[in-house]
């Protein structure tokens, strides 16, 4: 026996906690109408899983608590526990005893709990399927549901059937099996649906990728290029600036060089050369100053000279009358000539000599006035001889500053020839300076083109590198390109141009943040596998379930046609030992066909209507044919009550023979029978006894006698259900 015991609390009727535990093969639960038994029968409905609140004769969950009475208050919760004896594993539990309890709030809640653990309603549900056992199966028969096989339509009663088989969990594997397949295909659906969103972002990511990739190829072009580029140029300038370099030097140098000799040339030259000729050049003027003098002296002792000649030679003139006309005249002629030649002299030292020497001679004329003059013929010899004395040494002193005169100029010419020289070279050098100057500002130009050519180098590697990244550094430790140094400007110019245009390429390309754009294709691209993955996989699984669902309709199908047999064979048997003949037989119904007219409005508005044939295979339930002895009769509707029942207990009890069920509970089965038919009815449950445990709820004594163990259910003034228990297998042992 697996049914151990059962308990109520708060359940129903039942107000405080009720125990039955049952240790026969059939335990009969009697009392009076209304006093509660058929609740017992509810609670095993109840704590198996039925969810449906008119199976238990209530409309909402709150109806199955006890309402409460004027002794007992209200319960708020109702809850029913079955344990089940494991040991043989009934249950696919690792546990040698399996208890199941289900709690009902007044809310609506629910709880299941197997074994002390929360669990779900599914689990419950599964485990007990496992064993053949359900809350609204065919082995729990409530009051007035006997008949109910016989009510029930074609496709209710090969539920029924398929549930006394064990075909339920097949069935629950396969309504689980289309669950998930319905779920797989909302989940391919959506898989398509988000494939269908990211396809076109996807489209413009590859192609921005592309964009990006030929970008990339251009980069490690310009890479290259520019790599090649910077070594020739780096090469280039830094021969360029060192050769511009040390030619300035060379050039500062020698500038120093005719800047020192400039100098030195400046100052032998303005020294020497300009104080000399001009103190030759004062000494020129003094002599010509004193041979002027001299000159003059000379032709007045000359006049004076023949003066005193003519005298000499008149002796009977006296020297009285010889003084005054004459020599007044004379006197007077020369005072005129030296006053002229004051007149057209510009040197005031030479004015005021002269003015020194006329008044010199104004003195000695007006001594000779005076009585100084010669008074005798021997006076007269005497001056003459005077006279030529005084000219004969000026015209010496004229001849020898006549002589020097001409030495000085020969001077002042030679001084004047070598400043000229001197000039000369000086221009010379001050031309060669500034040579060297134009040399010098010239590479200085240079080097400031070759610093524009860095300056624009660097730029060309900044942006190079902010292009390219920083591997594109190390252009100054590489090795010098042949030919870097040779080469023709024009070609490394042309190569610069070339670098140009890629730039503007990938400048062009429009691709600005790369790698995110990149990232972003990459998770995209990833995502999309993904979602193929996905919907391979969910195809995958789709077919594997439709597999599954195919091979469980298979094995459903093929169980359920030898259970079907099994089954009529049991049913012609219970069926003649209750009615002393006949025969009742489950017949697989045709499975029926139906057309509907389907409007098919295409596109168009122009369209026709059309009519479509949609055939849709029904569900082949089960009918049921009854042969009747003595009678002819082949329908149920012709069945009288008590018929009806005898053929609703063979057709159950047939049912259970061939997947015997753990427990049969029976809620007064037997309560339309008459006697003959009630010892019918307890010899087969006796033999049912032989393989499920039985918990009947009946009124029949015959049923009674066939019982182990009785509980008797009363219900005092309060409302409330109470239990008494009666082993009668222990009863007859005492009684023995």
């Amino acid at each position: 026996m697996y049914l151990k015991s059962v308990e109520l609390s708060g359940f129903k009727s039942f107000g405080k906690k009720t125990t039955l535990e049952f240790g026969s093969p059939i335990a009969a639960i009697v009392g009076p109408n209304g006093s509660g038994k058929s609740n017992v029968a509810e609670a095993f409905r109840f704590v198996l899983g039925e969810q449906s609140m008119k199976s238990m004769r209530s409309k909402k969950g709150e109806d199955l608590i006890w309402g409460g009475s004027p002794s007992l208050p209200r319960a708020n919760r109702a809850g029913v526990k079955v344990t089940f004896d494991n040991s043989k594993r009934l249950l696919d539990i690792d546990f040698g005893e399996v208890v199941i309890e289900r709690v009902v709030h007044r809310d609506g809640q629910n709880e299941y709990i197997l074994n002390g653990t929360i669990v779900r309603l599914k689990d419950v549900i599964r485990l007990l399927a496992g064993a053949n056992i359900g809350g609204s199966g065919y082995h729990i028969i409530s009051q007035g549901e006997a008949d109910h096989i016989l009510n029930a339509s074609p496709r209710e009663r090969r539920e029924m059937v398929e549930d006394a088989l064990g075909l339920k969990l097949y069935q629950h594997k396969k309504a689980e099996s289309e669950r998930k397949l319905e779920e797989t295909a909302v989940n391919i659906d959506k898989t398509k649906s988000l494939r269908r969103e990211i396809a076109p972002h996807l489209h413009f990511l590859r192609q921005q990728v592309e964009k990006i990739e030929k970008a990339r190829e251009t980069r490690e072009t310009l890479a290259d290029k520019l790599r090649e580029y910077l070594a020739r140029e780096h090469a280039w300038i830094s021969q360029e600036d060192a050769r511009l370099r040390d030619e300035a030097k060379t050039y500062e140098i020698e500038l120093k060089k005719f800047s020192e000799s400039i100098s030195r040339a400046r100052a032998a030259r303005a020294p020497a050369g300009a104080g000399s000729l001009a103190e030759l050049q004062k000494q020129l003027e003094e002599r010509e100053r004193k041979l002027a003098e001299t000159r003059r002296e000379s032709e007045r002792l000359a006049r004076e000279l023949g003066r005193a000649e003519g005298a000499l030679e008149a002796n009977t003139v006296t020297v009285e009358a010889l003084v005054p006309v004459p020599h007044v005249r004379t006197f007077a002629r020369e005072l005129d000539a030296t006053v002229s030649e004051l007149e057209r002299a510009d040197d005031v030292s030479r004015i005021h000599s002269t003015l020194a020497e006329v008044r010199a001679r104004i003195k000695s004329f007006i001594e000779g006035l005076s009585g100084a003059a010669p008074e005798t013929s021997q006076e007269a010899r005497e001056q003459v001889k005077a006279l030529a004395s005084s000219l004969e040494r000026m015209q010496k002193e004229e001849a020898g500053l006549s002589g020097g005169l001409e030495k000085l100029r020969a001077e002042i010419a030679g001084a004047r020839e070598s400043g000229f020289a001197a000039e000369r070279d000086l221009v010379g050098l001050e031309s060669s300076a500034r040579e060297a100057q134009g040399k010098l500002a010239a590479v200085q130009t240079a080097r400031g083109h070759v610093a524009s050519f860095r300056q624009r180098f660097e730029e060309e590697a900044r942006e190079g590198i902010a292009l390219v990244g920083e591997s594109l550094r190390g252009w100054e430790r590489a090795e010098i390109p042949t030919g870097a140094l040779s080469e023709d400007r024009s070609v490394q110019e042309k190569r610069r141009r070339e670098i140009e245009r890629l730039k503007i390429k990938i400048e062009e390309s429009g691709i600005g943040e790369s790698d995110a754009v990149v990232k972003e294709f990459i998770q995209t691209k990833e995502r999309d596998e993904f979602l193929s993955r996905e919907l391979a996989d969910l195809e995958k699984s789709a077919a594997s379930l439709k597999d599954i669902i195919a091979e469980l309709e298979k094995t459903i199908d093929e169980r359920f046609r030898e259970g079907l047999t099994l089954i009529n064979e049991a049913l012609k048997g219970f069926f003649q030992k209750l009615f002393g003949g006949g025969e009742a037989k489950l017949k697989v119904e045709e499975p029926r066909r139906v057309s509907r007219t389907v409007l098919d409005t295409a596109d168009d508005e122009d369209a026709d209507e059309g009519e479509i044939e949609d055939e849709e295979e029904l569900y082949a339930g089960l009918s049921i044919s009854v042969s009747l002895p003595r009678k002819k009769i082949r329908g149920l509707e012709v069945l009288s009550g008590g018929e009806r029942a005898l053929t609703s207990i063979a057709l159950i009890f047939s049912m259970t023979q061939v997947n015997p069920p753990p427990f049969l509970v029976l809620d007064e089965t037997d309560a339309a029978l008459d006697e003959a038919n009630s010892k019918r009815y307890a010899d087969m449950i006796h033999e049912l006894a032989g393989k499920s445990q039985l918990i009947v709820v009946t009124h029949n004594r015959a049923t009674m006698a066939a019982a182990g163990e009785l509980y008797g259910v009363t219900m005092g003034g309060d409302g409330m259900s109470k239990l008494l228990s009666v082993k009668l297998e222990e009863a007859e042992r005492v009684a023995k």
